[in-house]
């Protein structure tokens, strides 16, 4: 029966959980609760698909895959410290063998906060942005400057076409507020004309400013792209014009035709060729049980490392569900490097 909520203490020492900032740690520690399961109590058995990061607290607990060797996982051990066979659907029967405690996390929370957390870890010589243009030009044709990028090159012309008859033309003024930090992603954006600047409250309550974007930059699609919460504030600093591309019709004209998604064993077979499996999770995830012969880079060092990877070569992306992967892949989609991203993620690869 569930009980109270989890001390914090006790969540702070899991896996991701403890990568968490400190306001989206105290939103999952509040849906988080401690579960009481009597000794031969069954948590979850083969088949299942729940959604759920089942992490025990206190007890013991038998894992028993299907057609192989038992094991028993103990409470306050190192394995312990991250979720218990967690793939989904299920490939254990888990009974616990002593009184025993669990959490449930749901999993598309936890992930959605995590995803959230590390792309508002970007800094500020992370942008590539208008700083240095403050005094410049004004760039060139917005247009032009988006149709020639590496990104847009990857995007049928079709697409482009229906985009720019649905893109929609916005009037900005100087002050105004395009974006603010925690909203629901709804648009991605292009500086038709015009500069905003990209801020975020510092931990002193100050406003702090990353970066500042011009005419042909656009920006709002990592929200669309990770289904989380807007992480930083847009405002505009001028007078100005945006186009704007709503959420369904990013999704679906310039999304999909830039992300590839491979089953398990299509990425292992484009390995054997010479792709390279990429873990975008944090490092103590990658640790834990990430594919034999990836690399690590987490998302949120991915455009800082964007730079060091051989543009000749395919990067295959992985998390646990696809959802941060997804974004890892799209930004360096951007950067004219040749991604695919593991469908489902690794609660749906075989062990």
């Amino acid at each position: 029966m569930l009980q109270d909520l989890v001390d914090k203490g006790v969540l702070k020492s899991f896996a991701p959980p403890s990568a968490l900032n400190a306001e989206n740690f105290q939103e999952l520690a509040g849906k988080t609760h401690v579960e009481e399961m009597p000794a031969g109590k069954t948590i979850f058995k083969p088949g299942d698909l729940d959604r759920k990061a089942v992490y025990l607290i206190e007890g013991e607990v038998e894992l028993a895959p299907e057609g192989g060797e038992k094991s028993v996982l103990k409470a306050g051990t190192d394995l312990s410290k991250h979720p218990m066979a967690n793939q989904q659907p299920r490939k254990h029967l888990a009974v616990t063998t002593t009184n025993s405690k669990i959490t449930r996390i749901d999993s598309d929370l936890l992930d959605i906060l995590l995803t959230w957390d590390q792309m508002s870890g970007i800094e500020v010589d992370e942008i590539t942005a208008a700083e240095d243009d403050e005094d410049g030009d004004d760039g060139g044709d917005w247009m032009t400057r988006i149709l020639q990028s590496k990104a847009f090159l990857q995007v049928p012309s079709a697409n482009i076409q229906a985009m720019l008859m649905r893109i929609q033309e916005v009037p900005v003024k100087a002050n105004e507020t395009i974006i603010t930090q925690g909203d629901d992603g709804d648009y991605y954006y292009i500086v038709k004309t015009g500069k905003c600047k990209v801020t975020r409250p510092s931990k002193t309550g100050s406003e702090l400013v990353l970066a500042t974007l011009g005419d042909g930059d656009a920006f709002g699609e990592e929200a669309l792209l990770s289904e989380a919460k807007r992480n930083v504030n847009i405002i505009m600093t001028t007078d100005g014009a945006l186009m704007r591309l709503s959420k369904e019709d990013f999704n679906e004209l310039l999304k999909e035709p830039m992300l590839s998604w491979v089953t398990n064993e299509e990425g292992d077979a484009l390995v054997v060729g010479g792709a390279v499996w990429v873990d975008v999770r944090l490092d103590s995830e990658f640790k834990n049980n990430g594919i034999e012969g990836s690399i690590n880079i987490p998302l949120f060092m991915l455009r800082m490392k964007a730079d060091s990877l051989d543009v000749n070569k395919h990067y295959i992306l992985y998390c646990d569900t696809g959802r941060r992967s997804s974004v890892g892949a799209f930004l360096l989609s951007e950067r004219g490097i040749q991604t695919s991203c593991l469908q489902g993620g690794l609660q749906e690869r075989d062990s």
